[in-house]
């Protein structure tokens, strides 16, 4: 009677865990329902909307850190938002929004900061952690062929007698320790 509970409950339990990873795929690969976006934050000219939220996707949120602040619920993400829309309402372009912007938060602000010296590091940095380490691997693989195919050091007269020794010693009964033997004492054949 074990048999068949045991079995029905494990079936049981791949259902659910089958159940819940599908439910958590669907609600990972769906689009988020509602933005952060606020109604109250809606301006009343559509193209000026339309112009501050394509703005809003382009900044980062710097709480949030890898979300732009039109998905933010950060406080600070909205503050960001009505600034943004202020500077439209006073007239700005996209890009004196912008320039205003980074001259006050620097290019962090932006989800995609320019390719220039001071952001070199963040675009470059990690090819080059990358590149060092394929060096790195490269290097330990050749020193390592390199180290292997060395031939092993041959013993010396005092460490054959050693050997000879610790071999008579053990009890087996056998000593391949004789002088006269071709191969010196190996039994594969190869010289020490």
């Amino acid at each position: 009677m074990t048999g068949p509970v045991k079995r029905r409950s494990t079936i049981n339990l791949r259902a659910v865990a089958l159940s819940l990873a599908a439910v958590l795929l669907c609600g990972h690969m769906a689009p988020p329902l509602a933005k952060a976006v606020l109604p109250d934050e809606f301006l009343a000219d559509a193209s000026l909307e339309s112009r501050a939220r394509a703005l809003s996707k382009q900044l980062r949120c710097l709480v949030c850190q890898n979300q732009s602040i039109d998905n933010s619920d950060a406080e600070l993400a909205r503050d960001l938002r009505i600034l943004v829309r202020e500077r439209l309402k006073a007239g700005d372009s996209d890009t004196q929004v912008m320039a205003f912007l980074v001259a006050r938060y620097g290019d962090f602000i932006l989800l995609k900061p320019p390719v220039k010296p001071a952001t070199w590091l963040l675009w470059f940095g990690p090819l080059a952690i990358f590149v060092a380490a394929g060096l790195a691997i490269m290097i330990a693989v050749s020193w390592r062929k390199r180290f292997l195919k060395r031939p092993p050091a041959a013993l010396s007269h005092l460490e054959r007698a050693a050997l000879a020794r610790i071999l008579d010693h053990d009890g087996s009964g056998t000593q391949d320790g004789g002088g006269d033997d071709t191969n010196g004492g190996q039994p594969d054949g190869r010289s020490v």
